[in-house]
């Protein structure tokens, strides 16, 4: 945590590529309290050389980027990280001026720096995402990219006022928007993980908001051009993001709280076909008014690495060794 910070939320992990001094960057949300207005977006690198956390230092300030773009930002969040094909850290930040997180737009964020050292990082605003008629307000970001194969990628995005739905926002490789598709014509879903099943078959696996909520399910069979609901997993959700990732053909992971009413566990599930779900590990088991939660997974060095919030107090994070992938697919 950065020194004098109570409280943190909403982590994203950023593989780095070999041959950089840090294995991974963590960014996430810190300050007094969530929507704070001492809140920036904090970092830190898990070093080759150390194998250890760097000191986490804030690399994003709202007065600064406020005064960037010309207009006031009243609070920050959410922040989703992506190395470009030009190997730059692109940041996608949730920002609001008046009216709460239903009122956001979706800051995009670039690499102003030489390097992307953590000592040295620095991000510069490119524009607001223009995915709204409504002045671009209530989209929101959470969970990571999906990277495709031309060095471009698919950016999850949900909608928040009034009613709730999730959306995919494309990208070329140069950071460039190309457009946006909507995921699900649900209105109580929000917050969708991409998780790659073939180079044309995903799945999104969404938050849902309803009191006894289940993860519920998209899929596209044409690589995110158009997308049909499928029935609910047989998961709980309490309203809650979930974190989804695809290590091979056949062989899918999923972070989440396996309740309809409590953040006190979180669980890492696998599935052969995106359908049927089993448990693989408990990563955190506390009371019923505990909260480990907002995932993040990511695949890096032959190891899955995670990271979470708790009590939103702290980034927690856990690496773990490489799970069995089946004959002839690889991670």
């Amino acid at each position: 945590m950065p020194e004098g910070m109570a409280a943190a939320h909403a982590s994203t992990l950023l593989p780095m590529p070999i041959g950089h001094t840090a294995q991974l960057l963590v960014f996430w949300f810190s300050g007094d309290r969530e929507s704070g207005p001492n809140v920036q977006i904090a970092a830190s690198e898990y070093q080759r050389a150390t194998q250890q956390w760097s000191p986490a230092r804030f690399v994003v300030n709202r007065f600064v980027v406020g005064n960037q773009l010309g207009f006031g930002l009243r609070r920050l969040g959410n922040p989703v990280a992506w190395l470009d094909g030009r190997g730059r850290i692109n940041l996608f930040v949730v920002a609001t001026g008046w009216g709460g997180w239903a009122a956001s737009r979706v800051l995009h964020l670039r690499q102003n720096s030489v390097g992307s050292a953590l000592a040295e990082l620095s991000f510069e605003p490119i524009r607001v995402l223009p995915v709204s008629w409504l002045w671009n307000t209530s989209f929101l970001v959470r969970n990571a990219p999906l990277a495709l194969a031309d060095g471009g990628m698919v950016l999850p995005v949900h909608f928040e006022l009034g009613s709730k739905y999730p959306a995919s926002a494309r990208f070329g490789s140069n950071g460039d928007f190309q457009g946006m598709v909507r995921l699900s014509r649900r209105p109580f879903l929000l917050q969708p993980s991409l998780v790659m099943q073939s180079p044309t078959a995903w799945l999104a696996l969404l938050r849902d908001e309803r009191p006894q909520g289940k993860v519920g399910v998209s899929r596209t069979e044409d690589g995110g051009l158009h997308w049909t609901d499928l029935p609910d997993l047989a998961l709980d959700n309490p309203d809650a993001s979930v974190a989804g990732l695809g290590l091979a053909a056949g062989h899918m992971l999923l972070a989440h709280n396996p309740s309809t009413s409590s953040r006190g566990s979180l669980e890492l599930s696998r599935s052969t076909d995106g359908r049927q779900w089993e448990r693989m590990r408990t990563l955190e088991r506390g009371a019923h008014h505990d909260e480990f939660s907002y995932p993040a997974m990511a695949w890096v060095d032959d190891s899955l690495w995670l990271s979470y919030t708790v009590e939103r107090q702290r980034i927690a994070w856990q690496r773990l060794a490489a799970p069995a992938v089946p004959a002839g697919g690889k991670p």
